[in-house]
């Protein structure tokens, strides 16, 4: 990295959303305590209304949080989103790691887990948002790293377009399982092959608006 890359924001960052992570996993911590004593499993228990009212205005709030500190952590819109997917994949990465530290839990990256409620249960392994996290780091990281060097990403309006189909198709791999929460059941199995779809396409897009960057004009 050059002189000129912002290290002191990507630290105050990193800094910042380990300790998110961690006030995150104490959360969590704290509701096991009281619904899964026995350690958590599925199928999933039903939370009491007013506990699931507060947990989705909870996660809202952790992502305004995120997008906060993405804000404050660079000049430029592209700058300032990468700062966002700096934060969330650090934040989602390290709640994982505090999990295992405090709990001993997941046993393995195939462990299901609860993901988040918003707008429905999303549910899948452990490594499908971990691989989500590394690729935002480490499209986040390149985006700053471009734009210290004067060599900004520019992402068209089709790239856009094209990522955030990517988004929803990740998002609907965590919810193809959604019958299986609402009967209280085990699932069974994962939609690989359309969060494989999701996530290659839109590390691909990336890819490519980054090429397009360096052609004249």
């Amino acid at each position: 990295m050059n002189d000129s890359f912002p290290k002191k924001p990507l630290t105050a960052v990193i800094a910042f959303s380990i300790a998110m992570a961690f006030l995150e996993a104490a959360v969590v911590i704290y509701l096991r305590e009281l619904y899964y004593p026995e350690g958590f499993c599925f199928p999933l228990k039903m939370l009491p209304s007013n506990i699931l009212v507060i947990e989705l205005v909870r996660e809202t709030s952790t992502i305004i949080i995120l997008a906060a500190i993405g804000w404050l952590s660079a000049k430029s819109s592209l700058g300032r989103f990468a700062g966002f997917m700096i934060a969330f994949g650090v934040w989602d990465i390290f709640y994982y790691v505090f999990l295992k530290l405090s709990l001993d839990w997941p046993a393995g990256l195939l462990d299901w887990d609860l993901l988040f409620l918003i707008p429905l249960p999303w549910i899948g392994p452990v490594i499908a948002p971990v691989l989500v996290s590394i690729c935002l780091i480490g499209s986040g990281v390149l985006v700053w790293l471009r734009e210290s060097q004067n060599r900004p990403v520019r992402i068209s309006r089709r790239h856009w377009i094209l990522e955030v189909v990517a988004g929803l198709v990740i998002i609907g791999s965590f919810l193809t399982n959604i019958d299986v929460v609402i009967a209280q059941d085990v699932p069974d199995s994962f939609r690989w092959e359309i969060f494989s779809i999701g996530l290659l396409s839109g590390v691909i897009v990336f890819i490519h608006a980054v090429r397009k960057s360096d052609e004249p004009g």
